[in-house]
């Protein structure tokens, strides 16, 4: 016997590819927080934090792409739904463990559809914005563990990622 497939919501009966209709579903305060990271060398996470990158202040256009990419994401992702955010917030710290930098995203709503792929969304383009403003200094950057790192509110319930 083989294991039963899981439901997915975006195909139909006939295997097609479809918006989920999220109309009869109740508006309900969702959060989703989600993290990744970009690995340098540690020359080059010197020169971000110098603020002497030849693209300006790295974190701030990280920061705004993260934001601006969140509000795009039904735009980007192809069946997700334009949403009516409440709150974005991106932060990036440095770590010189890694060495390079961390960045995490916090994306809130009041809807009838979660915020994971916004959260998500922010932090994948600050992470590319980082390596973008800094990649004459160092091409073998790595951007690393976009994960979702929780999420609240919703049908589905709470989701904390166990590490």
């Amino acid at each position: 016997m083989s294991p039963k497939k899981p439901a997915l919501t975006h195909i139909n009966a006939a295997g097609e590819v479809l918006m989920v209709d999220v109309s009869a579903k109740p508006r309900t305060a969702r959060e989703a927080f989600a993290r990744g990271a970009v690995a340098m060398k540690p020359e080059t996470l010197a020169l971000c934090l110098s603020g002497q990158a030849k693209k300006g202040d790295v974190f701030a256009a990280a920061r705004i792409a993260g934001i601006m990419a969140a509000k795009k994401t039904h735009e980007l992702i192809p069946l997700c739904h334009p949403l009516n955010l409440t709150k974005v917030e991106v932060e990036i710290a440095p770590d010189e463990s890694l060495p390079g930098v961390r960045v995490s995203a916090r994306a809130k709503v009041l809807g009838e559809t979660g915020v994971e792929m916004e959260a998500l969304t922010a932090v994948s383009v600050a992470c590319l914005t980082i390596y973008d403003m800094l990649k004459a200094a160092d091409r073998a950057m790595r951007i690393e563990e976009i994960v979702l790192v929780q999420k609240t509110g919703g049908k589905s319930g709470d989701y904390f990622r166990g590490e």
